[in-house]
C-alpha cells in the first residue's frame, strides 16, 4: 500500500499535473525523455522514486523551469547515504536482482526484528529498510526476480537471540516462490569469500552492480566489473545447494539451533 502523503507519492502526483497541463500521454511523455511508460506510471502513483535524471528530463520536456528537479530536494532528509540512494534507486525499478551475501540475511528479506538488531535500533533505518522491501509485493509494474545465495555461517550467527534467529530463517522459507529463491553455499572454502554484492538488471537489459567496501557502497555499470560480479555470482551459485536441500537446511538449522 502506497502511503498517499509520502513526499514520494506527492512528488509523483505534481509530475502528473505538468504532464497532463501540457496535454501529453504518459506514453507522449516517455518517448520525449527517453525513460519508460511503466517508470512514468510507476512514479505517478507514488509506487516508484524519481531519480534527479529522471526528474530534469521532465522538467525539460514540460518546460517547468526546474519546478520538479527542487521538488526533490524532499530526498536531502532521508535516511540512505547518498551513495547508497543511487543503488536504491536502481534496485527499485529492477526487473531482476541477482544477490550474494556472506554475513547477513539480505536487505530485503529481513524481518523488522533482525533489521532493528543489525541497524542498532534506528527505528527510522529501519522504517526505511521495510520500506524497500515493498518492491517484492508490488503489483504494478510486477516485483523483480529475486535469486539470492547467502553463506551457510548466515544461518548460525547469533543476530537477536533465538527468537529473532527463528522468525527470519523461517521467513526465508516462507517468502520461497516462482520468483524468488534462497540457495546456501556450505561452509568452507568457496567463490565467495571476497564479499557480498547485487546486480540489478533493469528494465531493457541494462545490469548495474552494488558491492559493500569497509566504508561504503559502490553502484557502478562499468561493463568489466558488472562482467566480473556476474560470473562470481554463477560460480558461487554452481556452489550452492540446490533450492530444495537449501530450505531444507534451513529449516533444520531452526529446529537444531534455534529451538
Amino acid at each position: 500500500m502506497v502511503d498517499a502523503y509520502s513526499p514520494q507519492a506527492i512528488w509523483g502526483r505534481e509530475l502528473r499535473h505538468y504532464r497532463q497541463a501540457a496535454s501529453l500521454t504518459q506514453a507522449q511523455l516517455a518517448e520525449k525523455i527517453h525513460f519508460s511508460e511503466s517508470l512514468i506510471s510507476g512514479v505517478e502513483t507514488g509506487q516508484l522514486p524519481a531519480s534527479p535524471e529522471f526528474a530534469t528530463a521532465c522538467d525539460q520536456a514540460l518546460a517547468t523551469r526546474g519546478a520538479l528537479s527542487r521538488l526533490l530536494d524532499w530526498r536531502k532528509g532521508q535516511v540512505f547515504p547518498s551513495w547508497f540512494g543511487k543503488w536504491r534507486d536502481k534496485e527499485q525499478v529492477a526487473t531482476a536482482l541477482r544477490t550474494y551475501e556472506p554475513l547477513l540475511v539480505p536487505g530485503l528479506l529481513q524481518t523488522e526484528a533482525y533489521a532493528r538488531v543489525v541497524l542498532r535500533g534506528d527505528e527510522t533505518a529501519v522504517a526505511a529498510r521495510l520500506h524497500r522491501q515493498l518492491i517484492l509485493t508490488r503489483e504494478d509494474p510486477p516485483p523483480p526476480v529475486l535469486r539470492c545465495v547467502i553463506d551457510e555461517a548466515v544461518l548460525y550467527r547469533p543476530i537477536g537471540g533465538p527468537k529473532v534467529m527463528r522468525e527470519q530463517l523461517r521467513h526465508l522459507v516462507g517468502v520461497t516462490g516462482p520468483r524468488l529463491s534462497v540457495q546456501v553455499v556450505p561452509q568452507g572454502m568457496h567463490s565467495g569469500l571476497l564479499g557480498g554484492f547485487v546486480i540489478a538488471t533493469l528494465d531493457g537489459g541494462a545490469d548495474v552492480l552494488y558491492a559493500e567496501t569497509a566504508v561504503r557502497g559502490i553502484a557502478t555499470s562499468d561493463h568489466e566489473d558488472v562482467g566480473t560480479a556476474i560470473e562470481r555470482f554463477e560460480a558461487i551459485r554452481t556452489e550452492a545447494l540446490p533450492l530444495n536441500m537449501s530450505l531444507e537446511l534451513i529449516e533444520r538449522t531452526v529446529e537444531e539451533r534455534w529451538t
